[in-house]
């Protein structure tokens, strides 16, 4: 960060706007139970993973990150490319066809949209094998919800099948509402362990988690945002959920770099242009009617 730190104001504001990793201690057990995933070896039943959480709380993060450790590369013999994780996310409306073409969309396979669900899934099995893919993931999976309950159905029995199939674990990522999904079908989910990120409390965990973060802003004074007062005015402003967190936390960074105050103190934090999410909804409802 010493470089970062003494680059110019503007330099320091564009650099706060790159993603950053967090290794807090639940993205951790998070990694290590999809790496435990990743290397169970084939079987008719194999093992899967519901990774629950509020939205903004890190769950895409955290996937997203474990698929980025595994990227697509080229098989040493140069036979073929191997994609150890897929990450897709899940259709809008829980609908076969639509499982089909996102897993396909993910490889840049062409298909037509016009051949039947059979169809497209002869292919995807082909590809998955050729492909050699060991673990897929399905973020936003509370997108079953959105469905008629036969959809919902349908659905779910197609991850069971490519589960079975391809003899892969498949990682669902998403709200409570994924849970309640899966939970409709007994079968599924007895298959499916339960990981949940809960929301923050003003516990030495996110004491912690405010360290981290600080050692990671481009500020040339320290704000020391771990300490007990300022760590529960960020807890209100963030109302538990690390994005939000992070956001507000950019947004002070930011402002104690145009005003040259370089720290982020309790001062900055009630002056900035922020409303909790709790706040947000409020008002978007309001505006709804």
């Amino acid at each position: 960060m010493r470089a970062v730190i003494e680059d110019s104001d503007d330099a320091r504001i564009q650099w706060l706007q790159q993603p950053r990793w967090i290794g807090y201690t639940k993205a951790q057990q998070a990694l290590e139970r999809l790496e435990h995933l990743l290397h169970q070896p084939p079987t008719q039943r194999m093992p899967n993973l519901l990774l629950i959480g509020e939205t903004n709380n890190g769950k895409s993060t955290i996937s997203h990150h474990f698929a980025d450790r595994y990227p697509p590369d080229d098989h040493p013999a140069g036979e073929a490319v191997h994609y150890p994780v897929m990450v897709i996310q899940t259709p809008q409306v829980p609908a076969e066809h639509r499982l089909y073409e996102e897993l396909l969309d993910a490889v840049y396979a062409p298909y037509r949209p016009g051949h039947s669900a059979s169809q497209k899934l002869r292919q995807v099995r082909t590809i998955f094998r050729h492909l050699h893919v060991r673990l897929l993931i399905l973020d936003e999976l509370h997108h079953i919800l959105a469905g008629r309950v036969a959809q919902q159905r349908v659905f779910l029995n197609t991850l069971k099948f490519l589960g079975n199939d391809l003899q892969i674990p498949i990682v669902g990522v998403g709200t409570v509402d994924a849970l309640r999904a899966v939970h409709t079908d007994p079968q599924l989910a007895n298959r499916f362990q339960v990981f949940t990120l809960p929301k923050w409390t003003l516990d030495q965990e996110f004491r912690k988690l405010l360290a981290s973060f600080e050692r990671v802003l481009p500020l040339r004074r320290p704000s020391h945002l771990h300490r007990k007062a300022l760590a529960a005015d960020l807890l209100a402003l963030s109302e538990g959920t690390i994005g939000d967190l992070a956001s507000v936390l950019n947004l002070a960074a930011e402002a104690a770099i145009r005003t040259g105050r370089e720290q982020i103190d309790r001062a900055l934090l009630r002056a900035l242009d922020w409303e909790p999410p709790s706040t947000r909804r409020r008002r978007a409802n309001t505006l709804m009617g």
